[in-house]
């Protein structure tokens, strides 16, 4: 069944366009993408060079919306690091939930205290399961994160690397509905302070140079490390664990040391952006795949 131009979905995706916000179709009557996931992917098109979430491929082009939103009801997302926008989102109480916990506005109403702060206005939506979503425009140059319970219960952050679900979007319990249209004003920087990434530890930033090595495995090193660093949002996973495949061959032959290997692949990748953690498991798999297929020249 197609929808026409007027369809409620389609102008609900078009009005969020019209704002700069990057949106992309959800399955219809949930929350969840209607694009394919990573384990399905084709790498083929848009995504030759290594799969592009739903945040890579959101748009605002109107041409696009209506093509996409032509071949069914699809409820909207709103990819939040591209649309420059963080998302607070205030969840209610849920039934597994011990006596007594707070949902997210009251859990917000004491972080404010506590901060001596007032509950922000902005543009705000209820949520089709009764929870709220306030909007804010995020500080420039930064790049912050979603986060789940770190400004308290019941209480998510949505930012680069996440997505809300569009008012005018229906579940089979309800609807996305503004309840405030107040254009979404920046995000206060005592919420900021809350929300911004720490530091990473400087021995892992370091960059460092082999201590002995032949001169073509030192390059290689170096090749590698630079393509990490410079990798963008959507390949950096992928070069990151390509480039630790690669560079472990050099480890059971004695031309580099896996610690070496380690510490200059994790830096690079936290300068892509990528988090510590992220970093670690990725470039420590990688490694032990290549070194267990590669066993080398070892005497």
């Amino acid at each position: 069944m197609t929808h026409d131009r007027t369809t409620p979905l389609l102008d609900a995706a078009l009005r969020a366009a019209e704002r700069g916000w990057h949106v992309f179709p959800l399955r219809p009557g949930d929350k969840r993408p209607a694009l394919h996931g990573e384990t399905a992917c084709p790498r083929t098109g848009n995504c030759a060079d290594g799969h592009r979430k739903p945040e890579q491929r959101a748009t605002t082009d109107p041409d696009r919306i209506r093509a996409a939103w032509s071949s069914g009801a699809f409820n909207v997302g709103i990819a939040t690091g591209p649309s420059g926008l963080v998302v607070v989102d205030l969840d209610k109480v849920k039934a597994k939930d011990p006596k007594g916990t707070p949902d997210g506005v009251t859990s917000l109403q004491a972080l404010c205290e506590r901060a001596g702060q007032t509950v922000p206005t902005t543009y705000r939506v209820r949520t089709a399961s009764g929870g709220v979503h306030l909007y804010f425009t995020a500080p420039d140059g930064a790049r912050l994160r979603n986060s789940a319970g770190r400004l308290g219960t019941h209480i998510d952050t949505r930012a680069h690397g996440g997505y809300v679900v569009a008012p005018g979007s229906t579940l089979p319990h309800g609807t996305y509905e503004v309840t405030d249209p107040t254009e979404p004003v920046p995000l206060p920087e005592w919420l900021y302070a809350l929300l911004r990434p720490r530091q990473a530890t400087r021995a892992l930033m370091a960059t460092p140079a082999p201590v002995r090595a032949p001169r073509y495995a030192a390059a290689a090193l170096r090749a590698e490390t630079a393509a990490v660093a410079g990798a963008g949002e959507g390949v950096r996973n992928w070069t990151l664990v390509r480039a630790a495949r690669a560079l472990g061959r050099f480890i059971p032959s004695g031309d580099l040391a896996r610690h070496e290997v380690e510490q200059a692949l994790n830096s690079a990748g936290l300068r892509a952006g990528l988090r510590e953690t992220e970093c670690r498991a990725a470039v420590a798999s990688a490694l032990n795949w290549s070194i267990a297929n590669n066993p080398g020249r070892l005497s």
